[in-house]
């Protein structure tokens, strides 16, 4: 454990050996994340909601989104690389270490650029989301409950290369989640609400940890942590088995 704490200490020094890149860097995906609350802001103020949902809930759905793809997508950035370094060999070096192959993958590398969505969720919630102290302390629990579960979810279809031969699988399984997960379940009917709710689980990564956030439930949050342990389990297990199906390429890079 040692070990994985000073491979992240030393990731977090990476990304802050050039702060006016990370700043900059961080702005312009804060900026993006702006359009888009503008654009729901719009939308919602001709329509006047959506399957349900006003202003404020969307907002906060995607404070939640925003936050958790950041904390995810930023932190554990290489959750998003599994299917690519399985494929071209690229986890090598990661394998030489005596450290567990998978979590010290997770914690090596930071990205700036989704750094700035964590931010900018924090910021959106601080601004939209009527923080008081019971609401902050669900909404940072539902963030870290769905960054988990995005985690897994990326390692699981990333792992899955390890067995078909291809990386796309992974990119695949990231696309579909963010975006089914920037709009609330409840627009959705049928066959593609059950696929939200199981083999691509989005519901569980915006839409239920915002439901916490606005009306707490302890049978809800309970499903979340659920799901989100459930899929970092398989999404392990899947990323060990698939190892023993590993090809080494002879690349030896930092990962």
């Amino acid at each position: 454990m040692r070990g994985l704490w000073a491979t992240l200490r030393n990731a977090f020094a990476e990304a802050l050996a050039k702060p006016a890149a990370l700043v900059s860097q961080m702005a312009v995906m804060a900026a993006n994340d702006f359009v888009w609350v503008v654009f729901w802001v719009l939308f919602l103020d001709r329509v006047g909601n959506l399957g349900g949902w006003d202003r404020d809930r969307i907002l906060l759905l995607q404070a939640v989104l925003t936050a958790a793809g950041g904390l995810s997508l930023g932190v554990f950035a290489n959750a998003r690389r599994v299917g690519a370094m399985a494929v071209d060999g690229g986890l090598d070096a990661v394998l030489s270490l005596p450290v567990p192959p998978l979590a010290h993958l997770l914690v090596r590398r930071i990205e700036p650029v989704n750094m700035g969505d964590l931010v900018f969720g924090i910021v959106l919630f601080a601004v939209v989301g009527d923080p008081t102290p019971a609401r902050t302390a669900v909404f940072v629990l539902a963030v870290l409950a769905s960054a988990t579960l995005l985690t897994g979810f990326l390692v699981l279809t990333g792992a899955l290369a390890f067995f078909i031969g291809r990386s796309e699988s992974g990119e695949l399984g990231f696309n579909a989640m963010l975006l089914m997960g920037a709009y609330p379940v409840d627009v959705f009917a049928g066959a593609v609400k059950v696929l939200l709710f199981s083999v691509v689980p989005a519901a569980f990564v915006a839409t239920v940890p915002a439901r916490l956030v606005d009306d707490f439930d302890l049978g809800r949050a309970g499903q979340l942590v659920a799901v989100a342990a459930i899929f970092a389990t398989v999404a392990a297990t899947t990323f060990t088995l698939g190892l023993r199906r590993y090809t080494s390429g002879s690349v030896w890079t930092r990962a």
